[in-house]
Order: C-alpha cells, then structure tokens, then sequence
C-alpha cells in the first residue's frame, strides 16, 4: 500500500511543479482569455488607453488569483493561466499563457 503512494506521489509531483512555476505572481483563474488583437481584446485595451507592443499577446478577463492547495479539486472552471501583468487596471491581465492544473 505505501510503495502505491509512493509511486503516485512521485509521479503527480512533476504536474504541480509546471503547475506551480509561475514566476510573476499566482496563478490566475479568468472568466475568458482573449488575444490583443481580437475585437473583444482590443475595445478593452482602448478603453483602457494601454497600447500593447506584442498584438499577439493574450489577455485575461475577470481574473482572479487561485490556490494551488488542492489543485485537484480547484475551483477554476474557466481558463488557469499565468500572466505577465496581473490586474492591469483592475480589469485585465496582460501576457497571460495557459496552465494545466
């Protein structure tokens, strides 16, 4: 019984360090993730007066920081992802790429 544990436990460590490898700040959980240059993702930076570099960057909507303690059972539904920029305005997270939990 204990070498099943063992194994399992040495084999889901891997999957939360990528998890767990977000260096600019907690993992995020958004409502949606949209590209800079997409409609939705350009009227909001517009309204916002940000002008982004890298067009091909993505942005998070609706964000909110997500703990990694019992990651199994998170309770992001939406997109997990790790940005760049959190809470840009209050609004948005810029440079956000997905994460697997």
């Amino acid at each position: 019984m204990f070498s099943r544990v063992a194994v399992a436990t040495i084999l889901a460590a891997p999957l939360l360090a990528v998890a767990q490898n977000c260096n600019t700040g907690p993992i995020q959980c958004c409502q949606s993730v949209e590209s800079a240059n997409s409609a939705a993702g350009s009227a909001i930076l517009g309204l916002l007066g940000i002008v982004l570099q890298d067009l091909t960057a993505q942005i998070g909507l609706g964000c909110s920081p997500i703990s990694l303690v019992g990651a199994g059972q998170s309770s992001c539904s939406a997109s997990p992802v790790c940005c760049e920029n959190n809470n840009v305005g209050g609004l948005i997270s810029i440079g956000c790429l997905p994460v697997e939990l």
